[in-house]
């Protein structure tokens, strides 16, 4: 049994895709910052770093984010730090978060940080971008600049006319929000979003690492998923570019599913116990839809018999 609406994933594809285009990112965000990091200098992802800071920190929820060291065009060595909020409502101590990580992180190293929030969701009111108290003549006020990208629902058209890969991340992104409880204008917009790809000049692994992005973001249920393969190969046949239909195609899905595995595996030993090799077996037989459920299910179980259930009833 499968969800008729399979769950949006949105951290990990934004998290990979930050990772093959953080260049990008920049330069359409925040043009006035790209003008200001040497980018002959190589830039460097400082993932173990951040995992050592964050990972006794008890404040909730991990969201994607990114640790970044880049150097400006003054010679000087700087730190990023990107947090990407994609719940689909506020969050009362999101602000709390961003100052504890970036305090954190200057203080284990001595580096000067810079916080920057995504904010991806449905909420256009929301938008948290300082942290502070003052008490007995002492002031603390941390601002940092957000993302909003509902404030690019009023800007498609502009988005659609960019070459840079983050105007078909922003509008996947969008039309992900827009389309939760329409899967058939999901699968529409979608395919347009496809379209569109091959129609901006992209070489072919750029083409490859959107779609991905695109597959990641935009969950159909299976019905729709088939009908949706099955026009894009219309449409690659038109285009005579076989592209996203090919043998990179069953990576990607691969990909999916075993970023997918690995991730609810890390999940339920921490909910449940370690899971055991006849358990992960089971798993590796869900299709990513299947994961996919068990993902938000998960959040309930409170033992391995929840755990046992789940899989004996799908």
């Amino acid at each position: 049994m499968t969800d008729k609406n399979p769950p949006t994933a949105y951290d990990s594809p934004w998290k990979d895709i930050l990772q093959i285009y953080f260049e990008e990112f920049i330069l359409f965000f925040l043009p006035n910052v790209h003008t200001q990091i040497d980018w002959t200098k190589p830039i460097e992802f400082l993932d173990k770093e951040l995992e050592e800071v964050v990972k006794d920190a008890e404040i909730g929820r991990r969201f994607a984010d990114k640790l970044v060291k880049i150097y400006l065009t003054n010679g000087s060595e700087e730190w990023i730090l990107i947090h990407i909020e994609v719940q689909a409502q506020q969050e009362s101590n999101f602000a709390e978060r961003v100052y504890i990580y970036s305090s954190r992180i200057y203080s284990k190293y001595n580096k000067k940080v810079v916080s920057i929030a995504v904010l991806g969701d449905d909420n256009p009111n929301w938008k948290p971008s300082q942290f502070g108290y003052s008490l007995f003549g002492y002031t603390l006020n941390v601002e940092y600049p957000i993302i909003k990208l509902l404030d690019y629902q009023q800007q498609q058209p502009q988005l659609s006319a960019s070459n840079n890969p983050f105007a078909i991340v922003v509008l996947a992104h969008l039309a992900a929000l827009n389309t939760t409880n329409d899967r058939t204008l999901r699968k529409q917009e979608k395919l347009a979003l496809v379209e569109q790809l091959y129609s901006m000049g992209f070489e072919e692994q750029e083409i490859l690492n959107l779609f991905a992005f695109l597959d990641w973001m935009l969950t159909l249920p299976l019905e729709l998923e088939a009908e949706f393969k099955q026009e894009v190969k219309q449409l690659e046949e038109r285009r005579a570019m076989k592209y996203v239909t090919s043998v990179e195609r069953s990576g990607i899905e691969i990909g999916k599913k075993e970023h997918a595995l690995s991730l609810i595996t890390r999940q339920l030993n921490r909910r449940v116990g370690n899971i055991d090799d006849t358990v992960v077996d089971r798993l590796h037989g869900l299709s990513v839809e299947e994961l996919d459920t068990l993902g938000e299910a998960l959040l309930d179980f409170t033992s391995m018999a929840d755990l046992t259930n789940w899989l004996e009833q799908h």
